[in-house]
């Protein structure tokens, strides 16, 4: 199943959280393919969140608002590990004062940058060199610090099957494939097309302010997501979406979710939780 993100979308809202800063509503989908952590099949390497489509005579025209059949989705559930929980502590700490230092020791000597053409990190350089050129944490304006604070505060885990101990955050959520293939077959659009709520009760509002009215509270299921809507300024965090009843509205690009994002890896090593790797970010590659 073709998947995308960025969300992440984000990030997963782990790397959504700094959607408002790297344009998420303007990125594109990213082509090639990654390998998927827990998984032997290669998965998509998307962009953060639902890219808008672009006008063209080679495309379709734009979906019509309609009602659609709800597809259920669930959040991966958290890593039970209280070590684990500290370590991300420790990210989220150094992140918020782009302390390169403290992070430098909290990541891997062997660091692993996994994009659509295998392995990109280079071993000759220290792992945090690699992590900084992956994250964009030495571009002008640095916004992967955000994207690495965003990150520390995702609880959830993907093992990585080539690697022991070491999950990849943030982890897939829980729904049925071939539910949310029928649905994109039924409204004439793709899968990239959709994201889902971080939370039950997400207020969908109906114009790009957070103080607009509220249309509808979004359930935990599939929301499509529109073509950026030209009327509103791109400065505006919030992304137009249709709910299952077939109305539209506009909800803060950090409640909503990517599917396949790309993921910051962590291995549990003898002297503690280390940041192994990072999966994605291939418009970054020079």
């Amino acid at each position: 199943m073709g998947q995308r993100v960025v969300s992440a979308f984000v990030v997963s809202t782990a790397l959504i959280g700094c959607a408002v800063t790297s344009g998420l509503a303007q990125q594109a989908p990213r082509a090639g393919q990654l390998p998927s952590p827990g998984s032997s099949p290669p998965r998509a390497q998307p962009a953060p969140a639902p890219a808008p489509r672009q006008p063209s005579e080679a495309q379709p025209q734009p979906v019509t608002p309609k009602p659609y059949q709800p597809v259920t989705v669930r959040a991966p559930d958290p890593i039970k590990d209280p070590s684990f929980d500290a370590f991300r502590r420790q990210i989220g700490a150094a992140a918020a004062k782009k302390d390169r230092k403290a992070l430098a020791a909290m990541v891997a000597a062997d660091f692993f940058w996994m994009g659509e053409n295998g392995d990109k990190a280079d071993k000759k350089r220290p792992g945090i060199d690699n992590l900084a050129k992956a994250m964009d944490l030495d571009a002008k304006g640095a916004p992967g610090w955000d994207m690495l604070a965003a990150a520390s505060n995702d609880p959830t885990g993907t093992p990585f099957p080539d690697r022991k101990d070491t999950i990849c955050a943030p982890a897939d959520p829980v729904f049925e494939p071939q539910a949310l293939e029928a649905l994109a077959k039924a409204t004439g659009t793709s899968e990239g097309d959709w994201g889902f709520p971080t939370r039950a009760g997400v207020e969908m509002r109906a114009a790009p302010q957070p103080s607009a009215p509220v249309v509808e509270k979004l359930g935990m299921h599939f929301v499509l997501v529109m073509p950026e809507d030209t009327s509103s300024s791109q400065q505006s965090p919030m992304l137009k979406v249709v709910a299952p009843s077939g109305k539209t509205g506009y909800v803060p690009v950090e409640a909503l979710n990517p599917l396949g994002s790309d993921q910051v890896c962590y291995t549990k090593q003898a002297t503690g939780w280390k940041i192994s790797g990072f999966i994605g970010g291939e418009q970054q590659q020079q």
